[in-house]
């Protein structure tokens, strides 16, 4: 929001220099992001009346002008093509002085001669004045301007421009009637807010409006002007407001409809009503339909986007952009001036849909006054009037659903509780009047107000007590923190925490990364085969259009992005949501994803360089799945799953339901990917693995550990886990521990046998256990062994 400190002046001047008017601003929560000055600094320029022009006698282009400041006439050569006999324009004297932003030193207006002729000043353009970037000739200046005046006093250029970063909520200070509110209430002034003229119609004439979306739209206003002017031009006064707020000046029309939109915050538009059919009804899109907008740009129009149309086509979409074929041009006669309350819900997120963002649609979307459009329809009729000239109709209104008013309770014992201050009830009535809120009830420990219909960011007591600080001024409460009891929140104990997970994997050597969730559709498809991706409406850019299925393909291209910086060890982890749809219903799940590429350990004298393989990875896995539950309640089995190599990939397993994938890259893709080094992966939902059991403590045994070991000959395919599961299963409930210290395949085991060493030890509670207890449990593992998977023990 860009404004001129000398408009809102207009309606509030309080006793604050420009500097002190900035920092109230901010310190009240409106973020001035910063100012300029509306014009260069210059002198000597005055208003300047061209009283007669004739042709350079050695040059095509220039002309010789006398020219008047009131007292005196003087010869000036010009080369503007729009100079002529009688014209009005900025005539800098000799002497005079133009010190541009950005220049050291001012440009001197000198005597000179061009092309032989002596000159005796300069006419100016806008451009040279800094009221614009560029002009296509001089400033003309209204026929009533006072010759000799001081230019910089006629135009009041001694103004600043300031741009305001207003959070979303304060849509109410979208225009010069709020900030003039806030400014009031800030300094305790009185706003001076223009009377509203009701534009009696001097034609019977109407147009029918109605409303099928009431939701979408709670009200449309709309009245009918015929025989317009459109020659005639806008008033300087109006085109310098519009420039001073960061607007060109386009047509009359336009330029009252942008006129109202800062001055009151309300987007207005107008259509040439010759080119409407029936009338205006405000509805959804239809399926397929389509609309050619003022910018040139063919749309299809979603189901869910909010139109403005006539009795064959949509003709505007509401509250965005009105549509080209039934714009105001230059051979309009007859307009219909429109006015209406969008539903917020309705707009919001609609133009960045269709890759667009309106001065419209910026205010439809944070919300605007329900209760404005008639005082806005009435004061661009008064202005329309004044300028263009024709006759106005009555004004013609379809109410939808409109919001129900909102009424919020304060208690005075709370603003002490919440901000540790005390504010005078007076003071409190006082502020809450100038913002706007009307007093429904006061009893001297509490009161009831009524919320004005330009905030919808008040509903309960906690905003009216931050509406009395920010006014009050956060710089005067106090430093010291609250004094209130703090309870803090448990964590459960059979939980981990993502925090332990982060710092188990740092532990293993592991970095953790942050990626977009916004992903390359192409790199997504490469890494993530078969998926289907959540496209988005409105990307940033084409290389982040879709959202990501798995956390995969940003490790890969974070490991890409190392390995053409030269990092040939890389272990990396993170932690994220993915996303994806499922009955029309778009899910995200958390999942905590990792990768290692290149040597198994950093590069030392002492270590080796053998390359990480599957059993690496594997083994992080299962460090990492230890940190909540016994390892026995996981289960690693082969599979083929997405972008992992099919003979190097397990599913990893939880009571039999899947929570993720580990294994190698696929060799093609690695090799489509230009990654060079040897890369394993782990893909695990978050949500499985955050269990985790209570430890339990129980006596230490004092009677000795025994140790078997048992050399079995089975088929190779026969997996590890289903191996343990058995020989656990018949091995007694004194098993303390089970491991594989041993695994061969080679001349001495028949072809497609391999032969397994496990490890097996016992301990009793209250005794010792005898050969004849071990031999016993050793029989039953061995036969469990054989009936399941026709084991034999190796000789």
């Amino acid at each position: 929001m860009i404004f001129s400190e000398q408009w809102l002046r207009e309606w509030v001047n309080p006793k604050l220099e420009t500097r002190q008017l900035i920092d109230e601003l901010t310190m009240a929560g409106l973020e001035v992001d910063g100012s300029s000055a509306v014009a260069h600094k210059f002198s000597g320029i005055v208003v300047g009346l061209v009283e007669t022009v004739e042709a350079h006698p050695d040059a095509d282009k220039l002309h010789l002008c006398n020219v008047s400041n009131g007292t005196d006439s003087f010869q000036v050569v010009c080369g503007a093509a729009n100079v002529r006999t009688g014209l009005k324009i900025p005539f800098a004297m000799l002497g005079a002085e133009i010190h541009k932003q950005g220049e050291d030193k001012p440009f001197q207006i000198k005597k000179a001669k061009l092309r032989g002729v002596e000159s005796n000043g300069m006419l100016c353009s806008a451009d040279e004045l800094g009221l614009s970037d560029s002009a296509d000739g001089l400033l003309e200046l209204p026929e009533d301007a006072p010759v000799g005046a001081d230019i910089r006093e006629y135009l009041k250029l001694d103004d600043i421009s300031i741009e305001l970063d207003l959070t979303p909520n304060r849509g109410d200070c979208l225009g010069i009637i709020g900030l003039a509110r806030e400014v009031g209430v800030i300094a305790r002034e009185d706003v001076s807010l223009p009377a509203q003229q009701e534009i009696a119609a001097s034609i019977s004439d109407e147009f029918a409006v109605s409303i099928t979306a009431k939701d979408e739209c709670p009200r449309y206003l709309g009245r009918i002007i015929r025989k317009i002017n459109l020659n005639s031009k806008s008033p300087l006064w109006m085109q310098e407001k519009l420039r001073r707020s960061g607007l060109r000046s386009i047509d009359p029309v336009v330029d009252v409809t942008n006129f109202v939109l800062m001055e009151l915050g309300q987007p207005m538009h107008a259509f040439d009503l010759s080119k409407l059919e029936g009338g205006i009804d405000v509805r959804l899109a239809n399926k397929n339909e389509k609309l050619t907008l003022l910018d040139g740009k063919e749309i299809e129009l979603s189901p869910e986007t909010l139109v403005i149309a006539d009795a064959k086509k949509a003709v505007a979409m509401a509250g965005i952009m009105g549509g080209l074929d039934t714009s105001v041009t230059d051979q309009t006669q007859d307009v219909f001036l429109e006015c209406a309350f969008f539903s917020p819900l309705a707009i919001a997120g609609k133009a960045r849909g269709y890759g667009m963002h309106t001065d419209a649609s910026h205010r439809y979307e944070r919300g605007v006054d329900y209760q404005l459009q008639r005082r806005a329809i009435e004061r661009g009729t008064q202005l329309l009037l004044e300028i263009v000239g024709g006759e106005a109709g009555p004004i013609t209104e379809a109410i939808g659903n409109l919001p129900e008013p909102v009424q919020v309770g304060l208690k005075y014992s709370s603003i002490n509780s919440l901000l540790g201050i005390e504010i005078e009830q007076a003071e409190v009535l006082d502020i809450l009047r100038r913002l706007g809120f009307g007093i429904a009830n006061e009893n001297g420990e509490s009161l009831t107000v009524d919320v004005p219909s330009f905030r919808f960011d008040v509903s309960i007591e906690a905003d009216l007590i931050e509406e009395l600080a920010r006014i009050y001024g956060y710089n005067k409460l106090p430093k010291a923190g609250g004094l209130s009891s703090q309870l803090l929140k448990s964590k459960p104990e059979t939980v981990t925490g993502i925090g332990s997970m982060r710092q188990q994997l740092v532990a293993l050597g592991y970095q953790e990364v942050v990626t977009y969730s916004f992903i390359d559709p192409a790199f997504a498809a490469t890494v993530c085969p078969g998926e289907e991706f959540i496209r988005l409406q409105n990307p940033i850019s084409a290389e982040m259009s879709v959202m990501r299925s798995s956390i995969l393909p940003g490790l890969l291209s974070t490991l890409i992005y190392n390995e053409n910086r030269q990092q040939e060890r890389v272990r990396l982890f993170e932690t994220g949501l993915v996303f994806s749809e499922k009955a029309g219903e778009t899910r995200q799940i958390g999942m905590i994803s990792g990768l290692i590429s290149g040597s198994r350990l950093p590069i030392n004298w002492t270590n080796n360089k053998e390359i990480c393989d599957f059993y690496d990875v594997k083994g992080d896995v299962e460090s990492l799945l230890s940190l909540g539950a016994d390892l026995s309640t996981y289960s690693f089995s082969a599979s083929n799953h997405g972008c992992f190599h099919s003979g190097q990939c397990a599913r990893v397993e939880k009571a039999g339901e899947l929570i993720g994938h580990i294994g190698a890259l696929h060799p093609a893709i690695q090799r489509k990917l230009g990654i060079a080094a040897n890369t394993l992966l782990f893909e695990l939902a978050l949500e499985s693995i955050k269990p985790r059991l209570l430890p339990q403590a129980k006596p230490l045994s004092k009677f000795p550990e025994v140790n078997r070991d048992l050399a079995i000959v089975l088929d190779a395919s026969t997996s590890s886990a289903a191996i343990l599961a058995n020989v656990r299963e018949n091995a007694g409930d004194y098993l303390t521990n089970l491991r594989i210290f041993d695994v061969y395949q080679g001349d001495a085991v028949e072809k497609g046998k391999k032969s397994i060493a496990l490890g097996l030890t016992w301990q009793h509670p209250s005794r010792t256990l005898s050969d004849d207890d071990i031999n016993t449990i050793i029989s039953s593992c061995v036969n469990g062994l054989q009936d399941k998977f026709n084991a034999n023990l190796r000789n």
